[in-house]
């Protein structure tokens, strides 16, 4: 199975990339809407897509404004946009609001299941994140081989989605402040490299994969050694990064 990593800016586009999204071009499955959902087109297998949305802020949704056309000409007969029913209720009424007409195209609204089903065997749930308007992860599980997306949430090891994602074999954490910026991480509910790297190792995962990134990384660089130091299996997500997991 392959994940490929679409944005990794948190807040907002920059220099550095597009805002968050990770697509599994394989099941035309979507893991958030930033504006990096543009590329999603290009990657186009299924006749399904399906939207995973983390939460409603808006660097995470803003890519929904590009349905349009990122599904023009191409075979797509069925648009799901999955999330809290009432995340997708406040984004319908304010980011879609019927005066403005018919757009995106059309697309059936999801309110997320405890379980979803997924092709080829595989099974999606979710769980809560700390972060202010409230966030979830989400962890996909397949015979032999498993993903979690963790994104906008204050990482520390008493956080209680580390037995959410243990033992995956993939793990998209956000990390989008360095350590000296700890304060502020708390402060605004995001996460910095060591606690980062410390949910990785606690969570026992395979391989962890940085994302949702400071978009001006003059403003505070990630350090990778400081990470690797705890959790050697490290690595910087950027744009087009392929993983297979």
């Amino acid at each position: 199975m392959k994940a490929v990593i679409l944005g990794t800016c948190g807040y907002g586009p920059s220099d550095r990339g597009h805002t968050s999204c990770i697509m599994l071009p394989e099941l035309g499955l979507a893991l958030d809407a930033g504006s990096g959902l543009y590329r999603v087109r290009n990657l186009l297998q299924t006749s399904t897509l399906d939207i995973f949305l983390s939460h409603a802020h808006l660097d995470h949704l803003l890519g929904l404004s590009y349905l349009d056309g990122i599904l023009w000409g191409k075979d797509v007969e069925l648009v799901r946009i999955h999330g809290e029913a009432d995340k997708l209720a406040a984004i319908q009424r304010h980011f879609f609001a019927p005066e403005l007409g018919e757009w995106p195209p059309k697309a059936e609204w999801s309110p997320l299941q405890p379980k979803e089903e997924l092709p080829n065997g595989g099974q999606l749930s979710y769980f809560q994140l700390e972060h202010r308007g409230g966030c979830v992860g989400y962890r996909l599980d397949w015979p032999g081989h498993s993903l979690a997306y963790v994104t906008d949430t204050h990482a520390h090891l008493d956080a209680v989605y580390i037995d959410k994602i243990h033992g995956v074999d993939l793990l998209l954490h956000e990390c989008y402040l360095p350590d000296e910026m700890a304060q502020f991480a708390r402060e605004t509910g995001h996460s910095c490299i060591t606690p980062v790297a410390q949910v990785a190792a606690a969570a026992g995962v395979g391989h962890l994969v940085l994302v949702h990134l400071l978009p001006f990384p003059e403003l505070g660089a990630i350090d990778l050694d400081i990470a690797r130091a705890i959790f050697p299996l490290t690595e910087m997500g950027y744009e087009g990064l392929e993983l297979e997991f």
